[in-house]
């Protein structure tokens, strides 16, 4: 009889309450770190929040039935899904550190500087970076590469950096967006369902995305025009030190241009990127044998041990370079592996906290009230658009941002007879291109780490990623490209799960 009494219960389902106190700790500790470390808080601080926030939504989910086991195995896996960030973060910390040592970047910095007048600095660098995503199909490969190039740029023309790298991620991540070659704008298209393709997606998007770069191209413009450039070195002279720390060729571009082609043809992003890294490494003694020579400082070694040295030391700890010009010193001293292992830290914080909020069921509870109570067009696009934000702040990482409002609000456009572009874009604007306005989102930690500047400093200059969400409300409001959907389409989306990498399309 006791056996038969006996009953075995599964986890229970999350109360309101439940789901809001893990963010109500998360925001009370990201917002104490903030205020005692400032803008260092990224260097440890704000991972540690992560964590304990962690550490306590595990202890809800462990008062609502879950097992250790179950919570354990939700934590491995948000960790395991950033394996392949993380491999690609440590490959661009290899890149930018033989990059460097191969005159590629200061190549780079050296023909813009000659091309582009301080006015145009600004304008040119979205619209390249803009182009540059398109072709590859990947905002992280273009931060990474051109990007750096940029702000070390705006640093020889005494311009701000921070307005210099906002222009970089606008064009980034328009490029990102507008492109077939992209993970999310393939993504998006299959998740939302009812027929959708990535043509129809991407054509739509331009409503939104167009007139954003173009009010961006507009503010960069006038930025440059007042822009006053307090370089301590003239353009000449800085062209001169460039000359006398590195030899400028035309053949120093051969890793940027393999990094192009890799891009193009659709290799693996850790592989297209730790390729050229090896390439700049195996091509820096020969184009810039001074250089290798001064960094490595070791005359006890011959010369084939001097250079595989500093291939190893470039792509683990970075390039120091030794011009006797600070300027062009503290310019071209950067990069590494190792200088990219505080940004995996804080990728792997956010993700553990964003698995076991979701695997508890944290996340859809606070979605469903949001999804229950927009009854109008405008107010259910708002309301995709602030669900792609905040899962941006509480899960930090841009795959969840997309999947979930998704999920969660297909259902509701397909029943309003709305077409499928209108969701699919909604979340776009707002998972995709938010992300990097997060400092502990994935992409946010990324694009930091890598252009040298906090997400706080570049977040006002990012015209392009405040605009598209903003623009998309007002159209939904009113009733501008919020077209209706020609047939029912609630029956044929493809079953949607998390991607096996966060980040989406910022990894190619």
């Amino acid at each position: 009889m006791a056996s038969e009494r006996t009953q075995v219960t599964g986890p229970r389902a999350p109360s309101l309450a439940d789901a809001l106190l893990p963010i109500v700790v998360l925001i009370f500790l990201l917002a104490l770190t903030i205020v005692l470390f400032g803008v260092s808080a990224t260097d440890g601080p704000l991972q540690v929040a992560l964590l304990l926030s962690a550490a306590f939504a595990s202890l809800v989910a462990f008062k609502n039935g879950y097992t250790v086991g179950a919570v354990a195995e939700a934590a491995v896996g948000g960790v395991t899904a950033a394996m392949s960030a993380v491999f690609i973060l440590l490959a661009v910390g290899a890149l930018i550190g033989t990059w460097n040592m191969a005159g590629t970047i200061p190549t780079v910095v050296d023909y813009g500087i000659q091309l582009v007048s301080p006015t145009w600095f600004y304008v040119a660098a979205a619209a390249v970076c803009a182009l540059v995503g398109m072709v590859t199909g990947s905002s992280w490969t273009t931060a990474g590469t051109l990007g750096v190039a940029f702000v070390g740029m705006s640093n020889v023309l005494g311009l701000d950096e921070a307005i210099a790298a906002g222009a970089v991620i606008c064009g980034a991540y328009f490029g990102d967006k507008m492109t077939p070659l992209s993970e999310t704008t393939i993504l998006v298209p299959q998740l939302v369902g009812g027929g959708l393709t990535v043509g129809q997606h991407v054509r739509n998007m331009i409503w939104t995305a167009g007139p954003a770069l173009g009010i961006s191209l507009v503010a960069f413009f006038f930025l440059g025009l007042a822009a006053d450039p307090d370089a301590e070195v003239s353009t000449d002279k800085a062209r001169e030190a460039l000359a006398s720390a590195f030899d400028i060729s035309a053949l120093n571009l051969l890793p940027l241009l393999m990094l192009v082609a890799m891009a193009v043809l659709r290799m693996p992003p850790f592989l297209s990127i730790l390729g050229s890294a090896v390439l700049a490494a195996v091509l820096a003694p020969l184009l810039q044998w001074d250089a290798v020579v001064a960094f490595v400082d070791d005359p006890s070694l011959g010369n084939v041990a001097t250079a595989v040295k500093a291939g190893y030391a470039a792509m683990a700890t970075g390039f120091v370079s030794d011009s006797g010009v600070p300027q062009i010193d503290d310019l071209f001293s950067r990069g590494g592996m190792a200088s990219m292992l505080t940004t995996i830290w804080l990728v792997l914080g956010a993700l553990s906290y964003a698995a076991v909020m979701e695997r508890a069921g944290f996340l859809q509870r606070l979605l469903e009230p949001i999804v229950s109570r927009a009854r109008r067009r405008g107010s259910l696009i708002a309301s995709v658009i602030a669900s792609g934000f905040g899962l941006n702040v509480i899960a930090g990482d841009q795959y969840v941002a997309d999947v979930l409002p998704a999920r969660m609000f297909r259902g509701e456009f397909a029943r309003r007879a709305l077409a499928p572009q209108v969701l699919s874009r909604a979340v776009e604007d707002s998972g995709t291109v938010t992300s990097v306005l997060v400092p502990w989102n994935t992409c946010g930690a990324y694009v930091s780490g890598v252009l040298g500047v906090s997400t706080g400093a570049y977040l006002p200059y990012c015209f392009f990623n405040l605009l598209s969400p903003l623009l998309d409300i007002v159209y939904g409001f009113i009733g501008f490209k919020v077209p209706d959907a020609e047939t029912p389409w609630d029956d044929d989306a493809e079953a949607a799960t998390l991607p096996t990498a966060p980040g989406g399309d910022t990894h190619v």
